[in-house]
């Protein structure tokens, strides 16, 4: 218990001391999980959109495989993105290996099918009296478009919010894609991955004290999405 308790104080130490080593991980970690979180949403909240509003066939094979791609391990999106940015992959020539830009590609992979599903689920909800008003009324598709997306904007920031936390937390594409180095690649999960196998577990508490804190404002923020939702 007095290594644990050291631990913690020494962990705290680091914190309120502005560790620059610690900032460092802190802000890379933000920095990756900010980019892909955007990206991934300017991709999948149009895609969920589309294919909520839409009747096609095959719609629901569609939502199915998007479902399923819900429960893909990290570790099968790093290895299909290094097999394509790695020396020998087709992209290899863009030396994007070791970087945060391949970081970013794997955990777009990953969160895309996360927010087009809850955007599908938010857009779903909407009363269909709604879009057949606004078509009465005389908008055109781009202004009921906006309409919709108006009324599900909570549920879509909700699923962003939770794309987010889902990238801050992961490890396997940080570590397969970015390689961990210190001051380029090393995330808040992949310092604490190495700290553990070094035996240094101060900075590892430290850094999941602060993954913690980060983890807790974004429930902080779904709950206040969903609450808004359920009036």
């Amino acid at each position: 218990m007095d290594f644990i308790k050291d631990s913690f104080i020494s962990a705290l130490y680091l914190l309120v001391s502005f560790d620059p080593d610690l900032l460092d991980i802190v802000f890379v970690s933000l920095k990756v999980s900010f980019f892909s979180t955007m990206l991934s949403s300017c991709i999948a909240v149009p895609l969920g959109f589309f294919i909520a509003i839409s009747s096609f066939r095959g719609k629901r094979a569609v939502i199915t495989v998007l479902n399923t791609m819900l429960a893909l391990p990290t570790v099968v999106i790093g290895l299909f993105v290094y097999s394509l940015i790695s020396r020998r992959g087709i992209l290899g020539v863009l030396g994007l290996l070791y970087t945060q830009k391949a970081i970013i590609i794997g955990q777009i992979i990953l969160i895309v099918p996360i927010i087009t599903t809850f955007t599908i689920s938010a857009i779903s909800r909407i009363d269909h009296r709604y879009r057949k008003t606004a078509m009465t009324l005389g908008a055109g598709p781009f202004l009921t478009a906006v309409v919709l997306l108006r009324e599900a904007r909570f549920g879509i920031v909700s699923a962003v919010i939770g794309g987010f936390g889902r990238v801050i937390s992961e490890i396997g594409i940080s570590m397969m894609l970015g390689g961990n180095a210190k001051g380029f690649t090393r995330t808040i999960t992949t310092a604490m991955a190495l700290e553990y196998d070094k035996g240094e577990f101060v900075l590892s508490i430290a850094l999941g004290m602060i993954l913690m804190a980060v983890c807790l404002g974004i429930n902080i923020l779904a709950g206040y999405f969903q609450g808004k939702i359920s009036e």
